[in-house]
């Protein structure tokens, strides 16, 4: 039996209470109704800027009778009161809450600040107060910036290319000046490009996966961005809850205060990547497999290559991805297939 499973059966004994920020959103939606799964108490924090109702819904309707144990607040990380609120009582705080994605970023700065660095900050002090025995949080694999290092190790970063990628490096630096003055305790996870159920495929930010499935099933071509070569470290939702969970149960010296790669380890580039979800949903979708996409010029920010160096993790939090790209893309396809239009 590996740490997440034992961890799963020591929570179901012992409920605790957990914070979602973020939980009408993609990942914190997963989080919420992994929780509930396990027995356990969630407060959920959202103002549905980017999250949606739908999602809370779903996880409602999944976990039957446990969703008594869900509390739902309707507040904004940008909001001190809402965030002491939030933080009232919990026992650990999974801190998902942000203004995501790259060209956001860049084409509205002021906002994205306002959200990932004044809402951090505000949800670091709330969560200080409130004696919460853990402090974990949504940071990203864009902090390593302009490093052609491959793999990306936690030490060695680069520079910045997006105001998302600062804001995200700004979170792991107040969470360490916190721990240094307060003796505040945190994890920093880096996510590499989370894909899985409940993702967006709309809107002008959406994330190439869920928006290429979308595509793909409405019989259009889908846009690559550059020339398909661009490669990606992609990590299944499920890997992300169970790397969140490790880090707030975990309790040895030298793994806390701490930023972790989460991440499969492997790199897939976005013509493979196409090329498996096109066979997935070939068996299923006849036709799909004779569509051909278009290509577009490279984005402002984004980085030629990633790949995470996730043994950091594996060695102080326990964790091991359990899903490979296939794995995920299977399951998140049927998923998509289900929620699609006729």
């Amino acid at each position: 039996m590996n740490r997440f499973d034992r961890i799963g059966a020591e929570l179901g004994k012992k409920p605790a209470k957990w914070l979602v920020t973020g939980v009408a959103g993609f990942i914190g939606s997963n989080l919420c109704e992994a929780l509930l799964e396990l027995d356990q108490f969630v407060v959920g924090l959202d103002n549905f800027i980017t999250g949606y109702g739908r999602n809370i819904e779903d996880v409602r309707d999944r976990v039957g009778r446990k969703w008594d144990r869900f509390e739902f607040i309707e507040g904004d990380i940008r909001n001190m009161s809402d965030c002491r609120r939030a933080c009232s009582g919990v026992d650990y705080i999974l801190h998902q809450a942000a203004l995501g994605s790259v060209p956001r970023s860049i084409d509205d700065p002021v906002t994205t600040n306002a959200c990932n660095v004044d809402g951090f900050l505000n949800m670091v002090v709330a969560a200080r107060e409130s004696g919460a025995k853990r402090f974990v949080f949504a940071s990203s694999s864009s902090v390593y910036g302009d490093s052609e290092k491959l793999p990306k190790t936690e030490d060695e970063i680069g520079a910045v290319l997006s105001p998302y990628a600062a804001s995200k490096l700004i979170n792991e630096i107040y969470a360490g000046v916190f721990s240094k003055v307060y003796d505040f305790h945190w994890i920093g996870l880096r996510y590499f490009n989370v894909f899985g159920k409940r993702q967006d495929p709309d809107g002008a930010y959406a994330a190439v996966i869920p928006r290429w499935i979308d595509t793909l099933l409405r019989g259009e071509s889908p846009l690559i961005n550059g020339d398909g070569e661009t490669s990606r470290d992609f990590c299944y939702i499920k890997d992300v809850v169970q790397a969140n969970i490790l880090a707030a149960t975990c309790d040895t010296a030298d793994s806390l205060d701490k930023a972790y790669n989460i991440a499969c380890g492997h790199r897939t580039t976005l013509n493979r990547l196409m090329a498996l979800i096109k066979e997935s949903l070939g068996s299923s979708h006849p036709g799909v497999d004779r569509i051909e996409p278009v290509y577009g010029p490279f984005r402002k920010g984004d980085v030629l290559h990633s790949l995470a160096d996730i043994s950091r993790g594996k060695r102080l939090l326990g964790f091991e991805p359990a899903y490979t790209v296939d794995a995920g893309l299977q399951e998140s396809i049927e998923w998509y297939a289900k929620q699609a239009k006729p």
